[in-house]
């Protein structure tokens, strides 16, 4: 679902596009209530409608939303626009995870019960070994 500008999902005004990729498209929206410039991830219709996936997409999003750490991304809202999932995170601007950090951020969250399994095994094996 291609979003153009101006639209408002809740109180969230999209303001331009940041990419697309396998699981959805990413905006730069201004959330209106807070007046602070936020990314949403919006997630194809179809996953909706498959109740383990959307299950599981909220699993992790409650799970990311309880950690508190400089290098997880901070999630704010998660929501239904026409259909559609989206994820409303921080922004993050002209800036790349470096490779100590990463091992901090998988350290952080197992230690919490909330590995994040997008990070590739050898980061795991490397922040466990840092331990």
């Amino acid at each position: 679902m291609a979003l153009v500008m101006s639209t408002m999902l809740g109180p969230y005004e999209i303001v331009a596009p940041l990419g697309v990729g396998g699981m959805g498209e990413v905006y730069r929206a201004l959330d209106t209530r807070l007046a602070r410039m936020v990314a949403i991830k919006v997630l194809p219709a179809a996953f909706a409608t498959n109740g383990a996936r959307m299950q599981g997409f909220e699993k992790k999003a409650r799970a990311a939303g309880m950690l508190n750490h400089p290098n997880i991304l901070a999630v704010y809202d998660v929501c239904i626009y026409e259909g559609s999932p989206y994820l409303v995170t921080e922004l993050l601007e002209d800036e790349t995870l470096r490779r100590p950090e990463c091992c901090r951020c998988v350290k952080y969250s197992t230690t919490r019960g909330r590995l994040q399994k997008a990070c590739p095994p050898r980061m795991t094996r490397e922040s466990r070994i840092a331990t």
